[in-house]
């Protein structure tokens, strides 16, 4: 099918001003490039906002978009997904017929368990090339996936089984991280025995390095299983049926069911391929992420088979597996075109390699671009990365309830300048806009909350899962007829977005509005500096009082203290007195999420002295000890009884 002319021939402005001026006739073009079973009635359904829906009456199937129709267009020998697992030194290549037929024998599996459409399949597995294959084997049937991270603590895991209150759940017998095993099976059991809607089935797929012991009458073995099945067709569905749900953090606790329909979710993303990142069908892309998150749905799973792309799937890390070089040789080997990943990836590969001796080792002439999202992408490992590697460095900014970038240096129509700090501009359909203290539209370079003017484009989220109050309430009430993202920043007169920080994250000092993610950009700039935070603390005086924390580079070998006083210096003469910035301690490390964002509010919390919760996606518990015992040093968090 052909892409609309604009997203080739046009310059970026212009395709972005047609795509807010014509949504419907913009969004049709794109959808030609999708197989579509029927066509839709309306390409966009305004009768309930703030409740959207994108080509109502369409029909079509998301697996056989990946799949099938790839292999049926002659694609069927082309590699699909790469396993590539330096923690167990194995790796598998699926050519498109290969994963096809994986995935429908699959899609049997969990017919023969009763699975028909709509029903929902939780899936809790570490970063194999089953997972992949158990979320395509939903869509073939149907059914709405709910991926949850792997290694999950049994509480957060039976909180979203009894709100997605699956059918079956699918999982392994064990997670492995660099030098330890992670038994799955002991959680899953916990977890089903706090849950009240309990799943008839658990199907797991046995590791060597752990096999687990199954539960008569409730357990099946994956590959016993998938030898006795019978492969599935393609179940038509519509492209308002929901393909999946992904929880992400609720502010009451209680996680947000994210969903996601079939329809808007196709198009948005076969469009972004070629137009946000430039690449073609037949080239190898790597998101280097899990699938538990967003990233990892859309662009480890979806987008890159939706395009008849190549996607890696890495079980390892950025270091430790061997060392700062694992992502240079995972880029030769593979030959990747295009490598997105998250800050926190360069930032630790910088950190254990400042000089960038170990891209030497390897042949990446076939790297073309490198995309950074995640987290607020900091000037200094941008440059970092550039310098380095050679290659465009692309910030870009998308969420959970986005599901595709909002902004970014759309390369596939039109490369913009650069403004480090910026993710440039927001991308074709993404309406975005700044507002004040008061709700009012934000002067040019004015901090305020990032909201986007409704309704939001295809691949954004309709609504949360069977929470239509809940959601009206969380992102839609406080500035009606816009999204409001949660992410604060500003626009500047070239129109380029500047997310901060998170709306929590703007500080009030003294009744100045202040940014923490601006200071962070400062203390990052130091040449000792691996990656930081800054984070705002209670003062009695100014209210609050921005407060940073260090980890140093690899080597680094002058005195804590010294380098705590020329960042502050640092602050002080690059932002000004009035930042209050007078203190910053040097850690060993920062507490983040599983995906590698900074934990920022608890460390918050820990400065000011609450209580807290320790958060379920924390990558390392034992970190937030660290963090009080450093912040006591220099006069913060709890007395000592």
């Amino acid at each position: 099918m052909p892409v609309p002319k604009e997203s080739t021939t046009g310059r970026f402005d212009d395709v972005h001003a047609r795509s807010l001026a014509d949504p419907e006739g913009f969004w049709a073009e794109a959808a030609e490039d999708i197989a579509w079973i029927e066509r839709w009635d309306r390409v966009l359904d305004r009768s309930n906002p703030p409740f959207y829906r994108w080509f109502s009456g369409g029909v079509l199937n998301s697996c056989y978009n990946a799949l099938d129709r790839h292999v049926e267009a002659g694609r069927g020998d082309q590699a699909a997904l790469i396993y590539d697992s330096p923690v167990t030194g194995s790796q598998r290549r699926y050519s498109f017929t290969e994963l096809r037929d994986a995935v429908a024998r699959f899609a049997g599996v969990l017919a023969a368990q009763g699975v028909t459409k709509g029903d929902r399949v939780l899936i809790y597995m570490p970063m194999v090339p089953e997972a992949a294959i158990a979320m395509l084997a939903c869509a073939r049937i149907g059914a709405i996936h709910s991926v949850v991270f792997g290694g999950f603590a049994a509480a957060e895991l039976a909180t979203r089984i009894d709100d997605a209150r699956p059918k079956v759940l699918v999982s392994a017998s064990c997670g492995i991280e660099p030098g330890r095993v992670i038994a799955y099976k002991p959680l899953i059991d916990a977890a089903l025995s706090l849950a009240t809607a309990k799943p008839e089935r658990c199907i797991i797929l046995q590791r060597p390095e752990e096999p687990a012991a199954l539960t008569p009458g409730r357990d099946l073995d994956w590959e016993a299983a998938a030898a006795e099945a019978q492969p599935q067709p393609c179940v038509p569905v519509a492209a308002t049926d929901p393909l999946y749900i992904l929880y992400t953090s609720g502010t009451t606790g209680q996680p947000k069911g994210v969903m996601r329909d079939n329809g808007g979710h196709a198009v948005a993303l076969k469009w972004s391929m070629r137009n946000v990142y430039g690449v073609a069908p037949g080239e190898v892309f790597w998101t280097a992420s899990d699938v538990g998150w967003v990233v990892g749905h859309s662009y480890i799973v979806y987008a890159p088979l939706l395009h008849g792309c190549t996607t890696v799937l890495y079980e390892g890390k950025p270091v430790g597996t061997p060392d700062a070089g694992a992502f240079w040789r995972v880029i030769a080997q593979h030959k990747v075109s295009t490598l997105f990943t998250a800050p926190t990836a360069f930032r630790a590969i910088k950190r254990d390699d400042p000089a960038g001796a170990l891209i030497g080792n390897y042949d990446l002439s076939s790297l073309r671009t490198l995309f950074l999202a995640g987290e607020r992408s900091d000037p200094a490992t941008l440059e970092w990365a550039e310098t380095h590697l050679k290659v465009p460095v692309i910030d870009h900014w998308w969420q959970t309830e986005s599901g595709w970038p909002m902004a970014a240096n759309c390369i596939g129509i039109e490369r913009l300048p650069v403004k480090h700090g910026s993710p440039t501009k927001p991308v074709p359909g993404w309406d975005v806009h700044v507002a004040d203290g008061e709700g009012r539209k934000a002067k040019p370079g004015e901090i305020g909350a990032i909201i986007c003017k409704l309704p939001l484009p295809p691949g954004g989220f309709p609504t949360l899962w069977q929470a239509d109050a809940r959601c009206r309430e969380a992102y839609f009430d406080r500035y009606p007829g816009f999204y409001q993202t949660g992410d604060a920043g500003f626009v500047d007169e070239d129109g380029y977005v500047y997310i901060m920080a998170r709306t929590d994250d703007i500080i009030n000092v003294a009744g100045h509005r202040l940014s923490t993610g601006g200071m962070e950009e400062v203390l990052a700039a130091h040449p000792d500096v691996a990656e930081c935070a800054v984070i705002g603390v209670a003062d009695p005086l100014k209210g609050q009082v921005p407060l940073g924390l260090m980890v140093l580079k690899a080597g680094a070998d002058r005195e804590d203290g010294e380098i705590a006083k020329e960042v502050v210096a640092m602050v002080r003469e690059r932002i000004g007195p009035v930042a209050a910035f007078k203190t910053a301690v040097v850690i060993k490390r920062l507490p983040k999420t599983r995906s590698g964002k900074i934990l920022r509010g608890t460390m918050q919390k820990i400065a000011d002295g609450q209580d807290y919760k320790m958060p379920a996606t924390i990558d390392d518990p034992a970190i937030l000890s660290e963090i009080d015992a450093a912040l006591r040093r220099v006069g913060y968090g709890k007395p000592v009884e």
